[in-house]
Parts: structure tokens; C-alpha cells; sequence
């Protein structure tokens, strides 16, 4: 492992790279790694991320208690904590609010289709943790369904979390979230995406050792094109192929 000093200044350069990058705005986000069985860094309460330096930075025990640093640890430590105690693998991880990614959350829309084969290697499904109060043990607990079998979740009306095995992984997970929600969206708006069929699924997760993935991360679930998304896109496309001809009466079907 990393000594404490380099694992600080990789955690100020990820802090960098969310804010300048929007996936936080003001003082939102936090972001921890873990550097021995005892210890934790992570971001302070209260400071934008762009602005942290490896001083603002704080070490906790397992328990929350500060260690080392002159500022409050973040208000959401917990859910920090909750995550390390179930996942022992789990060496960093990433709270941001992606805008794409939050919307989903925001919209109550986990993102699960088979669409993309990058997601599906590496990520799986990524569901949507309940709602809860930032900062609160609710919110620690609510993770509790989602936090053994996957890397990245949403949270519903909040933000995204991903983990990994150090800083970077995290965050390049966090990365491939947003992306990857940016393209469901089009995808949804044109109609909806186009899934994978079962066999190239089933594939694509038989590669995952060869990616250094874990080979138990939920799966993506297979699925029709969003049915809402496919009528209403019927619909204006009906209207625009018939310029100029009579609306559509406004007590069609339903």
C-alpha cells in the first residue's frame, strides 16, 4: 500500500478532476480511502471539492473518531463506514452527484438495461438505494441491500457512489457511470436503447477475468425497449411525417 502522504495527494487530485469535471457542485461530494485495517482518510465537511488541499484532509478510526487532521470529517462519514465494514475489498470510494447519473436517481430509474458492453463487464447492473436523508444512519442502512454484489449505485433523489481498490478506480468508476447514463438518455429519447441479446450478455460476463473484474457483480437485466419512451416517440414521429395534417384528437388512446 500507497504510504498515507501519496495516498492524500491522489485523493486531492481526484477532487480536482470531480469538481472540475461538474460531477459536484458547491460543497457537495465526498470521497475516502481506506489506508490501513484502523484508518481512513477523507474529505472534510464543508469545503468545495476544487479547493481541498492533503491538509484539509482527515484520518478516522473504523469507528468515526478523528485521528489526525483540523477539520470535521465529511457529514456523511457513515455511509463511508457502513460500506468498508461490508466490503472488505472495498479500498476507496466516490460520493458525487454526476448530473446524468443523478437525474436517473432523481427520475427513480435505476440504470439496469443490457446495453452497453463496457457496463456490462465491468459494472453490471447499477441499482437505486432507497431514499434517505444525507448524513443520516438511514441512508448508511439503506445501502445495505446493494453494497455485497455491486461497484456503483445510485441513490434515489441524491447522487451516485462507486468503490474500488484505490482512489483512481473509484473514480474511473464514477466515470463510467455518467457516461454511461449520458448514452442511455439519447438512447431513451430516440426511442429507447437496444439491448443485448442473452448470448452476448452472457459473453460478455464470461470475459470479466480477463478484465481483472470480479465475476459475481449483478448482472444487467434483460429486457424490452421502455415501452412509455417507444409510444411517446411513435406518437411525434407520426406528427412530423404528416406536416400540416389534423392533430391527433386529444382523446386517443391511452
Amino acid at each position: 500500500m500507497k504510504p498515507v502522504h501519496e495516498i492524500k495527494r491522489d485523493v486531492v487530485r481526484i477532487c480536482r478532476n470531480v469538481d472540475q469535471r461538474q460531477y459536484v457542485g458547491g460543497r457537495d461530494g465526498n470521497l475516502s480511502v481506506r489506508v490501513s485495517d484502523s484508518a481512513i482518510v477523507v474529505t472534510p465537511a464543508g469545503m468545495r471539492k476544487g479547493d481541498v488541499e492533503a491538509t484539509d484532509l482527515v484520518i478516522v478510526d473504523r469507528e468515526g473518531k478523528r485521528l489526525e487532521g483540523r477539520r470535521n470529517a465529511s457529514s456523511e462519514l457513515g455511509m463511508h463506514l457502513r460500506i468498508y465494514d461490508l466490503r472488505e475489498d472495498v479500498r476507496a470510494i466516490v460520493h458525487a452527484h454526476p448530473p446524468v447519473a443523478t437525474g436517473f436517481a432523481a427520475a427513480g430509474i435505476e440504470m439496469s438495461e443490457c446495453v452497453l458492453p463496457e457496463v456490462i463487464v465491468g459494472l453490471g447492473r447499477v441499482p437505486l438505494a432507497r431514499y434517505a436523508a444525507p448524513g443520516t444512519p438511514e441512508l448508511s442502512a439503506s445501502l445495505d441491500p446493494v453494497i455485497a454484489d455491486h461497484d456503483a449505485w445510485l441513490l434515489e433523489n441524491h447522487g451516485a457512489v462507486t468503490v474500488g481498490t484505490d482512489i483512481d478506480d473509484a473514480y474511473q468508476r464514477m466515470e463510467t457511470v455518467e457516461h454511461a447514463a449520458r448514452i442511455l438518455l439519447v438512447a431513451r429519447l430516440l426511442g429507447g436503447p437496444n439491448p443485448l441479446s442473452p448470448s452476448s450478455v452472457a459473453e460478455l460476463v464470461a470475459a470479466r477475468p480477463r478484465y481483472g473484474v470480479r465475476e459475481d457483480l449483478a448482472a444487467c437485466v434483460l429486457g424490452e425497449k421502455d415501452p412509455l419512451v417507444a409510444e411517446i416517440v411513435r406518437r411525434v414521429r407520426a406528427r412530423v411525417d404528416r406536416p400540416g395534417g389534423p392533430a391527433e384528437p386529444s382523446g386517443g388512446d391511452h
